[in-house]
């Protein structure tokens, strides 16, 4: 809400608040804009609090050396998200702000796999197809990685502050592939001038595009996992739920990518858009990972390579 609104510098100072403590500034000037921002300053220190508390508490009773050291990583990766919330603030330097969306996301889905490693599915997936699940790990993880990608890209976008480089959908300013020349330009400007909007330039123009062509990547990917889930032998039904979920969560991110642009970028339905995006992220990170678990399980792994160290043959 706070890039979608363009309140992220509502409030000028930080760590402060208006040279408050952030904690003590008074619930009566949380208007405007100012609400919108103190609340993110005070969610992130929540959020802040909380990771410590999960890392202290891995470190003292997970047994699992991998995860303790996730959630150190975790703990690391919050206090640089921020860091980088307050330097894009005293900075002013968009670019900031695009890396601070993309660590968010990243941090999330660190979460994420935390989360999936301490729950019962992990413990519980037995391996009945090394290579085929392994195959399905791969496909999963490159479509988790397409997503990561659009959110990169959506980053770099809503971080311009500026109008949307294209008005219209699914095509661009008419034609499937837009005419970037610089006389097309020129023409599109001064078009864009009589609509009292920003001036594009072809970049930014391309760069809508390739977010666009990056949703049938991931929609490509995301009927990929589904099916590939939906072949295999063993129906585990954590992953059939999560591609179910990823399905519907796609379809709902292109309409909604699609109303953004007819709606001129509303804040409300950008933000969905934005928000949605992530939560596909985080599932394709869940399906990555107990795809994963599923393909490699360590007791498995070890009977196989007893059975080589012995020099024994297994016919199936």
């Amino acid at each position: 809400m706070v890039t979608s609104k363009g309140v992220g510098l509502a409030v000028p100072d930080w760590p402060t608040t208006f040279g408050y403590n952030m904690f003590l500034f008074p619930f009566s000037k949380w208007v405007g804009g100012i609400f919108f921002e103190h609340t993110h300053r005070l969610i992130a220190s929540v959020v802040g609090l909380l990771t410590i508390v999960l890392a202290i508490w891995l470190w003292r009773a997970e047994p699992r050396r991998w995860i303790r050291n996730l959630g150190w990583i975790a703990l690391g990766a919050v206090v640089l998200q921020g860091l980088l919330g307050g330097l894009r603030v005293t900075l002013l330097k968009d670019q900031i702000g695009i890396f601070h969306a993309c660590l968010a996301q990243a941090f999330f889905g660190l979460l994420v796999v935390i989360g999936i490693a301490r729950s019962d599915s992990w413990t519980a997936l037995v391996e009945p197809n090394h290579i085929a699940w392994s195959r399905m790990a791969r496909v999963a993880l490159i479509t988790g990685l397409a997503v990561y990608i659009q959110l990169a890209l959506g980053a770099t976008m809503r971080h311009q502050h500026r109008d949307l480089s294209i008005l219209d959908f699914p095509t661009a300013y008419g034609q499937w592939i837009p005419d970037t020349s610089p006389e097309a330009i020129a023409k599109i400007n001064a078009w864009r001038d009589t609509q009292a909007l920003s001036d594009v330039s072809a970049f930014q123009i391309w760069l809508q595009m390739v977010h666009r062509f990056g949703a049938v990547l991931v929609a490509v990917g995301t009927i990929a996992v589904w099916s590939n889930i939906r072949r295999s032998e063993a129906r585990v039904r954590p992953l059939l739920m999560l591609s179910n979920l990823l399905v519907v969560l796609v379809i709902c991110q292109i309409t909604l990518g699609a109303w953004t642009i007819w709606s001129n970028k509303a804040a409300d339905i950008a933000t969905a858009h934005v928000a949605v995006g992530a939560t596909i992220f985080a599932v394709t990170v869940a399906i990555s990972a107990l795809a994963y678990r599923f393909g490699y399980n360590p007791k498995i792994v070890r009977a196989q390579e007893e059975v080589v160290s012995s020099g024994v043959a297994v016919v199936s």
